[in-house]
C-alpha cells in the first residue's frame, strides 16, 4: 500500500485556509496540548466553532475574519493583480499586537506558495527583541514551523522556505529612512506580496512612500500596528485623510484579556478618561496633542491669550535668557521675562554675529531694562560657542550665569539634564504666563518631543533630531526656556526698613513669579 507524504497532506490542508487566517491560526497551533499557549480564553461564538477552551482573544478574531472575508471578495486568481489588503490597528498598550504579527506571517506563508514579505518596526531593538522574537516563537511552534529555516542574528533576520529561499521569504528590515530601498518592490505576482509595520507611528514616510509602490503586483497586503502616539505622519493618515484607503480598528486595552487591569484603572483615576495619556496607552485613540510633544498647543494658545498685570519695573527682577546659535543655520535669542509676564519685551534675533557681536547686543539690551529701573539677571546658553559670549560679559562686568544644558538638573530623579527641567518649568509656567503672539515661539515650544531614560527621567528630543525631522533649531523656545535655569526672586528689596516683612518685600520665584 502506498504511503502518503505527510507534508503533501499538510500542504493540502493550508490550501483549505487560504482565506481563512482564523481558522488556520486555529489549526496551525497546539491550543490544547501547550500549555504555554493557554492564556486567553477563546469567546463565544468562536469556542463553539473550533471547540477550543483557548485561541485568540476577541479582537483577534473579528480582525482574522474581516481579513478572509477580504481575501474571498478579491478572488485573486493567481496571474490578475487584484486591490490591496491594507488594515491598520491602533491600540492601547499590552494587547498581543506581536502575536498577531507572528499569526499573519505564518498564515501568508504557509498558504501561499512563493509569498514574499518584509516586516519592520521602529527601532531595530523593537524588531530584534519583540517582533521577529514573536515570528520566530510561533513559527517555531507553528504545524508547518519545520518548511521554514529561520535565523535571528541582527542584520540577518529572515524566514525562508527550505526549499525556495529565494522566492519564498520573509525578511526583516529596519526602518531607518537610507534603507528604504529594502521595501521596494516584492515582485511576487503570482502570490502575496506583504508588509507589516510593528509600532508604525515611528516608521518614516519615506518607508512609507516605497511600501506603496510594492502594492501593485499579485494579491497584495499592508498590515500596520501601533499605539497612536503621533497625531501626524502616515500612521495617523490610515485614521484620517486615507481612511478611506484603509481598514482600520482602535483597540481599547481594557478589552482585552491579557492586559493588567488594575493598572490600566490607576492610569484611568490619576490621568483622566480624557487625557492624552489614557487616549493613547488605553483607549488606543489618538491624542489631541502628540503624545511625544512635550507642550501642547492649547497650553501655549493659552499663554499668549493672557494678558499680563501692568507693575511698576522699580523692585522687579527681569531674567534675560541668551541662547548662543552653534552653527550657520541657527539664530541667536536674546528673550526677557518678568515674573508671569514674558510678552512685555519683544525677543531680539539674530543671525551670524559673533560672540563679540552678541555680547554687545546683550549689554545693550541690560543697559535698557536697568535704565527702566529693573533689577536684571543674565542667563546665558555656555555650550559650544556661548562661552565665549560668557567670558566677554564677564569681562563688560556684567553679571551672568553660565547653564550648560547637559549639566545635572536640580531634580535628577525627574529629569535627565538641566535643559529638560528648564523646559519642564517653562511647561508649568505657562499655565498662569504671559506670551507675546509669535507663530515662531509656537512653533518652537510645540515641534519638541520627549522620552524618558531607563531610570524613568524626562529627556528632551536633541536640536539634531529635530532637524532630522524637518524642524528648525528651537532657539527662541531654548532663549525663553533658559530664564527658568535657577529660582530668581522676583522683587528686590529698596527699603532696608521694610526688609523684615518678606510677604511684602520679597517672594522667591518657584518658578511662576
Amino acid at each position: 500500500m502506498e504511503q502518503t507524504n505527510p507534508d503533501l497532506m499538510l500542504a493540502q490542508d493550508m490550501g483549505r485556509f487560504y482565506d481563512d487566517p482564523l481558522g488556520f491560526v486555529m489549526y496551525a497551533y497546539d491550543w490544547g496540548g501547550d500549555p504555554a499557549l493557554q492564556v486567553v480564553k477563546l469567546e463565544s461564538p468562536w469556542d463553539l466553532i473550533y471547540d477550543s477552551v483557548y485561541g485568540p482573544d476577541a479582537w483577534a478574531c473579528e480582525f482574522l475574519e474581516s481579513i478572509g472575508e477580504q481575501v474571498r471578495t478579491n478572488g485573486f486568481d493567481g496571474a490578475t493583480p487584484v486591490m490591496p489588503i491594507r488594515e491598520a490597528t491602533s491600540s492601547g498598550h499590552g494587547i498581543g499586537k506581536s502575536a498577531i504579527t507572528a499569526w499573519l506571517a505564518n498564515w501568508i506563508m504557509s498558504t501561499r506558495p512563493h509569498a514574499k514579505g518584509v516586516v519592520t518596526a521602529n527601532t531595530s531593538e523593537q524588531l530584534a527583541s519583540k517582533t521577529w522574537a514573536e515570528i520566530t516563537k510561533w513559527t517555531k511552534r507553528c504545524i508547518t514551523g519545520h518548511w521554514f529555516d529561520i535565523t535571528t542574528g541582527r542584520g540577518a533576520m529572515r524566514m525562508v522556505h527550505t526549499q525556495y529561499p529565494e522566492s519564498w521569504r520573509l525578511d526583516a528590515q529596519t526602518c531607518r529612512e537610507e534603507n528604504s530601498e529594502s521595501f521596494a518592490g516584492l515582485h511576487a505576482a503570482s502570490s502575496t506580496p506583504f508588509y507589516i509595520f510593528d509600532e508604525a507611528s515611528a516608521v518614516p514616510d519615506a518607508i512609507w512612500e516605497v511600501a506603496e509602490g510594492g502594492m501593485t503586483d499579485g494579491e497584495p497586503m499592508w498590515f500596520v500596528f501601533g499605539n497612536p502616539t503621533r497625531n501626524t505622519g502616515r500612521f495617523f493618515e490610515c485614521f484620517n485623510g486615507q481612511r478611506h484607503r484603509w481598514n482600520h480598528r482602535q483597540v481599547d486595552s481594557r478589552r482585552v484579556q491579557i492586559t493588567n487591569k488594575g493598572q490600566i484603572q490607576e492610569w484611568v483615576d490619576d490621568y483622566g478618561e480624557d487625557s492624552d495619556f489614557v487616549r493613547v496607552r488605553v483607549r488606543g485613540v489618538f491624542p489631541r496633542a502628540s503624545s511625544l510633544q512635550f507642550i501642547p498647543r492649547n497650553l501655549v494658545d493659552d499663554a499668549m491669550a493672557r494678558v499680563a498685570s501692568v507693575t511698576p519695573a522699580k523692585g522687579r527682577t527681569a531674567i534675560v535668557g541668551v541662547d548662543v546659535a552653534r552653527f550657520g543655520g541657527d539664530q541667536s535669542v536674546i528673550r526677557t521675562r518678568i515674573g508671569r509676564d514674558a510678552s512685555m519685551f519683544k525677543p531680539l534675533r539674530f543671525r551670524e554675529l559673533d560672540t563679540m557681536q552678541l555680547a554687545s547686543r546683550v549689554v545693550e539690551h541690560v543697559g535698557m531694562l536697568r535704565q527702566a529701573g529693573y533689577r536684571v539677571v543674565v542667563f546665558v546658553d555656555g555650550g559650544g560657542v556661548g562661552g565665549g559670549v560668557v567670558d566677554r560679559l564677564n569681562q563688560l562686568a556684567i553679571d551672568v550665569i553660565e547653564v550648560q544644558f547637559g549639566s545635572k538638573a536640580d531634580e535628577p530623579r525627574k529629569y535627565a539634564n538641566k535643559r529638560a527641567e528648564m523646559w519642564g518649568r517653562l511647561r508649568d509656567w505657562l499655565e498662569i504666563g504671559s506670551l507675546e503672539h509669535d507663530e515662531t515661539l509656537v512653533t518652537d515650544l510645540t515641534g519638541v518631543e520627549y522620552g524618558f531614560t531607563k531610570s524613568d527621567q524626562v529627556l528632551l528630543e536633541s536640536k539634531e533630531s529635530m532637524k532630522k525631522r524637518g524642524l528648525a533649531s528651537p532657539d527662541d523656545g531654548d532663549a525663553l526656556a533658559i530664564t527658568f535655569a535657577y529660582p530668581v526672586p522676583e522683587y528686590v528689596n529698596h527699603d532696608n526698613a521694610r526688609a523684615a516683612d518678606s510677604r511684602q518685600t520679597r517672594r522667591e520665584y518657584d518658578p511662576y513669579g
